[in-house]
């Protein structure tokens, strides 16, 4: 299927001012880093696509998406060596930064850390919150195999809970993708098996309990999570497991305050699902374009506007509103409905 060259710009979806939390970028110096590393493809053979901000722009116009928070996708940095991650980072951070800066209401942007290292990661998490202004951080679900409830990121989550930052959950490839991706992508079945494992990861180390005020967005419409969820749950009344949740409520509890985007998530089963554990309040759009193509976030779109159910203000809600209390830079230009 190639993608729409002609798509809809009277999308219905909250109107044609949207705030799209899931939104991927490849600026020069990435996508040069990636082509020395000899990465054509990632994740299992999906391509590396084509990316420019004039590109992203014209697609938003075309969708009815009036802002963007663009980020890395997979791999991240993670294909690097260690040192070269912290280098490759600060030039992807300075690329985000310029390309809000040349367009405030239109790109918001979540950095990328240098991890593992986390005292690298915590001098550039200051670098961007300070220096370059950026809306929140964004963390893969794994780090070359450490998932985020690693005792040895706690630090971390520690200084993002303090500053109150949001931060965008993305999935990446697990360590034992080859073994397990069947000849087929991982954007097919592990990148949801890889979120969900990362938030079982962050709920039984405890790490979300800790850090109630770190604000974070479950991407995928919550992936595998609401199949799953009581499963997870029941599984914090065994005395063996520890740390773990206190009780079966508080996974739901916690579960309950995360965010979660819509990208590729707007079928009405994955909604149903998604609305087991979330309220109206914590949903938000997402296209993930340009690794979703265009004519997939239109069909996404298209879901959305007839997903049964939803009144029109759970649909502006959902389109801007609940984003734009996340991000409040962005609210005014959303209560105008410019």
């Amino acid at each position: 299927m190639t993608q729409s060259n002609s798509a809809s710009t009277s999308c219905s979806c909250g109107g044609d001012h949207k705030i799209d939390v899931h939104a991927h970028f490849l600026p020069p110096c990435y996508a040069e880093a990636l082509a020395r590393a000899g990465m054509t493809t990632l994740d299992g053979g999906f391509p590396v696509p084509a990316w420019s901000g004039e590109a992203a722009l014209d697609m938003m116009d075309r969708q009815g998406i009036e802002t963007a928070m663009i980020s890395l996708s997979s791999p991240a940095t993670h294909f690097l060596d260690l040192k070269a991650r912290v280098g490759l980072a600060r030039e992807v951070n300075r690329e985000g930064a310029a390309l809000m800066q040349a367009h405030p209401e239109r790109f918001g942007y979540f950095a990328t850390l240098p991890l593992p290292d986390v005292d690298a990661a915590l001098a550039e998490l200051a670098f961007v919150l300070d220096h370059l202004g950026a809306d929140g951080v964004v963390l893969e679900s794994n780090v070359n195999g450490r998932y985020l409830g690693d005792p040895a990121f706690a630090p971390l989550f520690d200084e993002l809970n303090r500053r109150r930052v949001t931060v965008f959950l993305h999935p990446t490839s697990p360590a034992c993708f080859d073994q397990l991706a069947l000849g087929r992508p991982a954007p097919m079945i592990e990148f949801p098996m890889d979120t969900t494992r990362a938030i079982v990861d962050l709920l039984y180390s405890r790490t979300l309990q800790r850090c109630p005020d770190m604000k974070l967005i479950v991407p995928h419409a919550g992936a595998a999570l609401p199949s799953l969820v009581a499963r997870i749950a029941v599984f914090a009344n065994l005395p063996f497991l520890n740390p773990r949740p206190t009780s079966e409520e508080e996974v739901f509890e916690t579960l309950a305050r995360l965010y979660y985007d819509l990208a590729l998530g707007a079928h009405p089963i994955t909604f149903a699902g998604l609305r087991q554990i979330a309220p109206l309040s914590q949903i938000l759009f997402g296209s993930d374009w340009p690794f979703s193509p265009e004519f997939a976030v239109e069909r996404n779109i298209d879901m959305f506007d007839k997903l049964p159910d939803l009144s029109e203000s759970d649909r502006r809600a959902i389109a801007r509103e609940n984003a734009a209390k996340l991000f409040p830079r962005f609210a005014k230009a959303a209560a105008a409905g410019r």
